[in-house]
């Protein structure tokens, strides 16, 4: 019988984790590079880019995304997933200036608005996923549907019908955000029963959701995301000592349970890029 591929990406930066929360999350192009280096040996098949500035803070700077892209691609074929939303301040040219530039095989495509509780706000308006859809479509860039709430869902639907978005669609569902739908396998469950029957998905819990919501999507079928973007944790009082620890686990998990690690070759087979 052959083994179902299960597909590992790794979001190692992130917008918002800093040195003070774990010393070891890369921040700047060299050590974003290393570390993906270091989670594709470990059995990541994508990667999913943040950019930072010189004082840490999240950044939508075309070059250093240039920069970083390219001393990745020097080293592996990773599978390259863009950011669009790493930067609050950021306009809607600056969030899609990259995609036109790099032509990323994924970027991130978040299908809604939404508070976060930290007192901002998350705004992704109509009239900007309709042109990040059609821009997406135009250089060749799959959108990873990135779903915080049910709504986001219907949103998606909305656009496919429109032709903003063409099946077979890919989502992320990220649960445990602040102001989302919290990180329980019945969210999961719920959020997977809303999709067309012909996608793609995988799953991630923020925090102390990241162990459940991975084993949840691990049984149900889905592909993870793992990184010190979503958790910078390893256990319970215990600091990640690598991003490529937490691949490892989850490599090992999808072992575990009768699957295979895909490579970047298969995740661009099963997705379609």
């Amino acid at each position: 019988m052959n083994k179902k591929k299960t597909i590992i990406t790794v979001a190692p930066t992130g917008a918002w984790p800093s040195k003070e929360d774990n010393p070891n999350i890369p921040l700047n192009p060299d050590k974003i590079a290393d570390d993906v280096y270091a989670c594709y040996k470990a059995g990541a098949a994508i990667c999913h880019l943040h950019m930072r500035d010189d004082e840490g803070n999240g950044t939508m700077d075309e070059n250093r995304f240039s920069q970083t892209v390219h001393l990745i691609k020097e080293r592996c074929d990773i599978v390259i997933n863009c950011t669009t939303s790493g930067d609050l301040n950021a306009t809607d040219e600056t969030r899609m200036a990259h995609i036109k530039s790099i032509r990323p095989e994924i970027a991130s495509y978040d299908c809604g608005s939404m508070n976060w509780m930290n007192h901002s706000l998350f705004i992704n308006h109509p009239h900007f996923l309709e042109e990040l859809g059609y821009t997406m479509q135009k250089y060749g860039t799959k959108p990873e549907i990135e779903i915080f709430d049910a709504g986001m869902v219907y949103n998606s639907l909305y656009y496919l019908k429109k032709g903003v978005l063409r099946a077979p669609l890919h989502y992320q569902f990220v649960l445990g955000a602040a102001g989302g739908v919290a990180a329980t396998v019945e969210n999961l469950v719920y959020l997977r029963g809303l999709i067309p029957e012909d996608s793609t998905w995988a799953a991630l819990g923020i925090g102390k959701g990241h162990v459940p919501i991975m084993l949840a999507a691990i049984a149900m079928g889905g592909h993870l995301r793992v990184g010190m973007e979503d958790n910078v944790f390893y256990g319970p009082g215990k600091l990640a000592d690598s991003n490529a620890q937490l691949v490892k686990r989850a490599a090992d998990l999808i072992e575990i349970a009768g699957n295979h690690v895909a490579t970047p070759a298969e995740a661009r087979e099963i997705l379609g890029i």
